[in-house]
């Protein structure tokens, strides 16, 4: 059975769109570590960006929204997080002005849902800062719907058959 929480800590989560032309976008990785790109690919021959540069990742629990942000080496108390209600985004800064992000929660965009301070929390811990925001009580019923839709749906084959062409 499947489940967005008992998926391993390598599940991803991705949006691909069209341009006007009807082309395909690049990848919107959402949840998730983006995949690297391949070592053969001429670009990442030329230039590579530093290992110890921040890395922002989404990783959802079964309650709360989860972002982390590893390679940040300072103590917790020189992070600030806070929510801009009017721009509909998370802001996190230094007081050392070394680390400056703003992000959006699609999920409560999408449920046109308003962001509320007090479910924003976050820890530091190996050099990583963790930053946790509690699900509102519309998503997480949301979610349960989905698993309940989920299980009802049986699989069409449930053999490794091959594919069948014509």
């Amino acid at each position: 059975m499947w489940s967005p929480h008992s998926l391993p800590s390598s599940a991803v989560r991705k949006w691909r769109e069209k341009n006007a032309l009807g082309s395909s976008s690049n990848w919107q990785v959402e949840v998730g570590e983006p995949t690297m790109r391949t070592v053969g690919s001429l670009d990442c021959e030329l230039i590579k960006e530093s290992s110890s540069n921040p890395v922002f990742m989404r990783k959802d629990t079964k309650n709360s929204f989860q972002w982390r942000i590893r390679n940040l080496p300072y103590p917790k108390d020189v992070y600030s997080v806070s929510v801009e209600k009017d721009q509909r985004c998370c802001v996190i800064h230094t007081t050392n002005k070394k680390y400056y992000k703003k992000f959006s929660i699609p999920d409560l965009d999408r449920f046109q849902l308003p962001l509320d301070c007090t479910a924003l929390s976050f820890t530091h811990a190996n050099n990583t800062l963790i930053i946790s925001y509690q699900k509102p009580p519309e998503i997480l019923a949301a979610e349960e719907e989905l698993q309940k839709e989920l299980k009802k749906i049986k699989a069409a084959n449930d053999g490794d058959g091959e594919c069948k062409t014509q």
